[in-house]
């Protein structure tokens, strides 16, 4: 079992392991908590890039905790950091919510239904037949195709809703072509949010809900791994994949009883 009391980092997602839509999880306040109370980092690291920053601190803040914009990271600004150092000043057409519209616009990238430079798919209440078949269009006349992330699911209050892999993956069966995916489990995404940090990857745990994105990417990065089962994967999951989680715990609240538990044992 890991010593959580020794870790500098934290690095958390969000859908099914802080919420399931506007529902709050069980232990989620008092991890919380001993994140601050111990002074330890961290960050949210989400793949949904519906929401800015400012948004995921309200959404928080309406569930009773008060978490600062800075502490999130999305990969709608893994997406616009990316685009902005491939081809500054580049043109795109998106699909997607304010948080992948606001962070391209802030990273200097200008919007194009016309002759983009790129066709960007995050997740979009207003995805439709009409946009999926404009996106098809300008990528089958040289618009590179990129992805917020590669999830094809996420969990809702009341079952899953199909998420940026699955809205991408219709494009990519009309055109031929493979779209580049910027969120977890991209290990660019895992660097920026260690460096955002400031700490090494060994003093580092990823948490998370997915063995496909979470789990992964913190153990390519070189991060300690928890799979919480408050989100997508199960017990059964783990049998699917040929690695696996440094811990398994129920929820983000598991992560406050070890460190009680091995502090208690230390003293």
């Amino acid at each position: 079992m890991l010593d959580f009391n020794t870790k500098k980092g934290f690095i958390c997602d969000m859908d099914g392991v802080i919420y399931h839509g506007n529902q709050i999880l069980p232990g989620v306040r008092e991890f919380i908590q001993w994140l601050q109370d111990n002074g330890k980092g961290y960050l949210f690291l989400t793949n949904n890039s519906g929401l800015t920053p400012l948004e995921l601190h309200q959404k928080l803040l309406r569930m009773g905790m008060d978490v600062p914009p800075e502490h999130f990271y999305t990969s709608a600004l893994a997406t616009a950091a990316f685009l902005k150092a491939q081809s500054p000043g580049c043109s795109a057409y998106v699909i997607g919510e304010a948080g992948l519209l606001n962070a391209l616009y802030d990273a200097g990238i200008t919007m194009n239904d016309v002759d983009p430079d790129y066709v960007v798919v995050g997740e979009a209440k207003a995805y439709s037949l009409d946009t999926l078949t404009t996106a098809t269009n300008l990528v089958l006349k040289g618009a590179r195709l990129i992805g917020a992330n590669s999830d094809v699911s996420g969990p809702i209050e009341n079952g899953i809703a199909p998420a940026c892999g699955a809205l991408t993956a219709p494009i990519e069966l009309a055109t031929g072509r493979k779209a580049y995916y910027c969120g977890k489990p991209n290990p660019l995404m895992m660097r920026t949010g260690l460096n955002i940090l400031g700490c090494h990857s060994a003093e580092a745990v990823m948490v998370g809900d997915r063995m496909d994105t979470d789990v992964i990417s913190g153990l390519e990065s070189g991060m300690s791994t928890v799979l919480v089962l408050s989100g997508i994967s199960t017990r059964r999951t783990l049998q699917e994949y040929a690695y696996g989680p440094s811990v398994v715990l129920d929820g983000v609240g598991d992560i406050v009883k070890v460190a009680q538990d091995a502090k208690a044992q230390k003293s």
